[in-house]
């Protein structure tokens, strides 16, 4: 480079890169379009080379610009951690922090936790990041994250509060309508809720049900909480927590035999976090509570 460009310029190029095109940045960033505009020109004359074309959905990224991607959302991640930690003194319980976790964790069990977090602590500001795909808590995308799944980088804090299981459920008029399945083999006569896309956990998942695929479904959709909505609303027979289902008495579980998959609950967070006194609290917060609904 001939020149160092400044932040604006990096934030622009990565905004850019997740929007698609220099409209949906500027909204996100809350700019002008021509201002983006203006900065993706001056790091492209900056490395002297073509970062996006254009083409029927929007801006295209180049070769070089993927390859610089990670170091651009490295840095936005490091921006945004640096405004959290400054949003707030050390020793006080106040300011902000961002918590990561999946969606079904993230609309199921969250919110009365972020509730009684609020009435304790006014001071604190929560920012909740759902997604099925994790965080990466080293690079400070999140302060705190919620996993299904055992950390294994180094730097982190981790504390293993239990599991919660997942079943087979249906709604009780929709059995009454179809009967009830009392064997694995049994649910080819049924309307089935699955996925879509088959990630790395559901091809495990799977190994316990023999015969089911993703042909098997008559509802195809990758969210947790489109799949519970469905089973409450009597489409069939789906894949929930049964924490959750017990919640309404309206679902019945079924086939309780077949399948009874315990996913382990973890509160990780990165060590530096532990000297500050709101990261504390939200984490001892998620532990304690999702401890309790883990024991049911």
């Amino acid at each position: 480079m001939n020149s160092e460009p400044s932040w604006d310029v990096y934030r622009s190029f990565a905004a850019v890169l997740r929007e698609g095109s220099l409209s949906g940045a500027a909204r996100r960033l809350g700019v002008t379009q021509p201002s983006i505009a203006r900065h993706i020109d001056a790091l492209e004359q900056a490395i002297g080379a073509k970062l996006f074309v254009r083409s029927q959905r929007g801006l295209s990224p180049t070769d070089r610009a993927l390859a610089l991607r990670p170091h651009a959302d490295m840095l936005v991640s490091a921006a945004e951690a640096l405004r959290r930690s400054s949003s707030g003194e050390p020793d006080a319980v106040a300011g902000v922090v961002r918590i990561s976790a999946s969606q079904a964790v993230g609309v199921m069990h969250l919110p009365p936790i972020l509730v009684a977090l609020r009435r304790a602590h006014p001071a604190l500001t929560i920012e909740l990041s759902l997604s099925d795909e994790p965080d990466d808590l080293l690079q400070r995308q999140a302060d705190i994250a919620v996993r299904m799944f055992e950390p294994t980088q180094q730097a982190l804090i981790a504390r293993h509060v239990g599991h919660v299981r997942l079943g087979f459920h249906a709604r009780r008029d929709y059995l009454d309508r179809r009967g009830v399945p009392t064997t694995l083999a049994d649910l080819v006569d049924h309307d089935l809720i699955g996925f879509d896309t088959e990630t790395r956990f559901i091809r495990a998942a799977m190994r316990h049900l023999p015969g089911i695929d993703r042909s098997s479904f008559a509802l195809r959709v990758d969210s947790d909480g489109a799949q519970f909505a469905a089973i409450q609303a009597g489409f069939g027979i789906g894949i929930c927590q049964t924490v959750i289902a017990q919640r309404d008495p309206t679902l019945v579980r079924v086939l309780a035999d077949v399948l009874d998959l315990p996913l382990p609950l973890w509160i990780v967070a990165h060590e530096d976090l532990r000297r500050t006194a709101r990261c504390r609290v939200v984490f001892d917060a998620l532990a304690s509570a999702l401890a309790a609904v883990a024991a049911g």
